[in-house]
């Protein structure tokens, strides 16, 4: 006999390939579309922000749109999952319940009491696996019962595994014709709340313009601008610009975190546009690379306990950082003195986003670059400020970042002046985010406390007064800083080693021959030995500089 169903949206914000919904439709004859608004659990499990909350209920608009489009439509309730759920269920004489398998702890935890109460209340439960390419668990299970701790290992066993799966069809009108949609009576606990009934007021961030619209829609629109068009994406991944005053990536990051848009109809869009195309570049550079990347730190999180934090994390480096929250809150309202520091923190704050290489360096400077501190702060702050923050690969990239995990290449530090010059030398980006030093000259935007007095004045900004000086001595600091790192690191050789190997101790040409040994087994018609794009890294102490992703 078809089902009742009540089919819950989380992270799966979309109708082209859901599985789940999909599922759900093809076994019941009566389906309620519902997102619970539980405040409570999002904020519990990480910090939401202004622009993530708009983000979301701009997503929320815009699939009630596409569902209204189809013939359905979109239940809205606040208050928690278990609560609503249960009442819903009685009230709708459900015998199904059906959502995406999510692999965070919080999900893990409300997918538990989820199926408790099906199991008390006699539902039936359909859940697949969405939003990443594929299952973690079986991945490990591969992997003999671990997570591959190293991305080297993680190739190898997604080799074994094969291509991840198509996206499914679409779903259409006639889905809806034939397993239809009540329409209750229009009621306030249906609707999508407006930020200021959510009393979220984020007046900085609401005068930025919007560069990322939340939705499907949206997101669909950026796939086929960014990845249709053969000429941009067959030959490498964008050029790293970290200080672009437009955002020079695919910029669908939000996207992949939300839902709007699945990353296995992005990675198959991909294949698609590779296999039309004679040249691109080799994994990790390449956009499937980067993808991959994401499913690696998935895989990494869904298997170690307490990944986003230090304490009890087995992977992870017992450091001793400092606690200043002091030098905390310069570094996140961007008073550090430091003007490419302080423009990337702008540009997060208003924005939602920085380049990815942005966001190494600020993560650099905060933790074993400049100031020492803990990467869990940075962590938190950018669960706050991102679009795209994501449990897993945001508390993975600030592991890798703070070199406690994953990368050993601690002494590659960005220089907080250097860096930035040499992909801007007009300080354009800093002229747009710093305002108060616009009317420096070139010479003097990226260090202006050394600009004479009579060139502050010109420029109508005295350091010291108008805008901080550099909270650190950025060589004294890295220096004392890498001293740390080598002691904490000569101690606890054995977690080192644990996630040791992505990118191993060889010449940049036996890097890429080893790279291409493990993808040639994934990619055989589209891995060559061609020198991938990179970004730079300061050299150390005299060291030989080398680049390195």
């Amino acid at each position: 006999m078809p089902h009742r169903t009540l089919h819950l949206f989380r992270k799966g914000l979309r109708l082209h390939d859901n599985p789940t919904l999909l599922g759900a439709l093809e076994s019941s004859s009566v389906v309620f579309l519902v997102y619970v608004l539980d405040r409570a659990f999002e904020e519990e499990a990480m910090r939401v922000g202004f622009l993530q909350w708009r983000f979301l209920l701009q997503s929320l608009l815009d699939l009630r749109g596409r569902l209204s489009a189809v013939g359905s439509r979109l239940y809205v309730l606040q208050g928690s999952h278990r609560a609503v759920l249960r009442e819903l269920v009685v009230r709708w004489r459900i015998t199904q319940i059906s959502f995406d398998l999510e692999t965070e702890p919080h999900h893990v935890a409300l997918q538990r009491e989820l199926g408790e109460m099906a199991q008390e209340l006699g539902l039936t439960v359909h859940t697949c696996v969405a939003h990443t390419l594929y299952d973690p668990r079986r991945i490990i299970d591969a992997n003999g019962g671990e997570a591959p701790l190293t991305y080297k290992k993680f190739l190898r066993v997604v080799s074994v595994i094969g291509e991840p799966d198509k996206p499914v069809r679409d779903i259409t009108a006639e889905d809806f014709q034939r397993c239809y949609s009540p329409e209750e009576v229009e009621c306030e606990q249906h609707c999508i709340p407006s930020l200021s009934e959510l009393g979220l007021d984020g007046s900085d961030e609401a005068q930025a313009e919007v560069l990322w619209p939340g939705g499907e829609t949206h997101a669909l629109q950026r796939l086929h601008k960014h990845l249709e068009s053969q000429g941009w994406v067959q030959n490498s991944k964008p050029q790293a610009v970290p200080n672009s005053l437009w955002p020079n990536t695919t910029g669908l990051s939000p996207y992949f975190s939300f839902g709007c848009l699945s990353v296995r109809t992005f990675y198959h869009t991909l294949s698609r546009v590779y296999a039309r195309a004679r040249n691109h570049a080799l994994p990790p550079v390449a956009l499937q690379g980067q993808v991959l990347w994401r499913e690696f730190f998935y895989t990494a999180a869904a298997h170690t306990p307490n990944f986003t934090r230090m304490e009890g994390n087995p992977i992870c480096l017992q450091i001793r950082w400092n606690h200043d929250p002091d030098a905390l809150q310069k570094w996140r309202t961007a008073q550090t003195g430091f003007p490419w520091i302080d423009a990337i923190m702008t540009q997060l704050r208003q924005e939602g986003w920085i380049h990815h290489l942005s966001r190494h360096a600020v993560a650099c400077f905060l933790t074993r670059g400049d100031l020492w501190i803990s990467w869990e702060e940075g962590m938190k702050v950018f669960e706050e400020y991102l679009l795209d923050a994501d449990y897993s690969v945001n508390a993975g990239n600030w592991l890798w970042l703070s070199a406690s995990a994953f990368f050993h290449q601690y002494n590659r530090i960005f220089c907080p002046v250097r860096f930035g010059r040499r992909t801007d030398p007009e300080g354009r980006y800093i002229r747009k985010y710093v305002p108060v030093l616009k009317n420096f000259p070139s010479r003097f935007i990226y260090e202006p406390w050394s600009a004479p007095e009579e060139v502050q004045l010109q420029a109508g900004c005295i350091i010291g007064e108008d805008y901080p000086f550099p909270m650190v001595c950025h060589a004294e600091a890295s220096e004392r800083n890498l001293a740390l790192m080598k002691e904490a690191r000569s101690c606890q050789e054995n977690t080192a080693k644990l996630t040791r190997g992505q990118i191993p101790p060889h010449s940049p040409k036996n890097l890429r021959r080893s790279l291409c040994c493990s993808l040639k087994v994934m990619f055989p018609e589209q891995i060559t030995e061609e020198t991938p794009s990179v970004y730079s890294l300061e050299p150390r102490f005299g060291e030989k500089r080398l680049d390195f992703q």
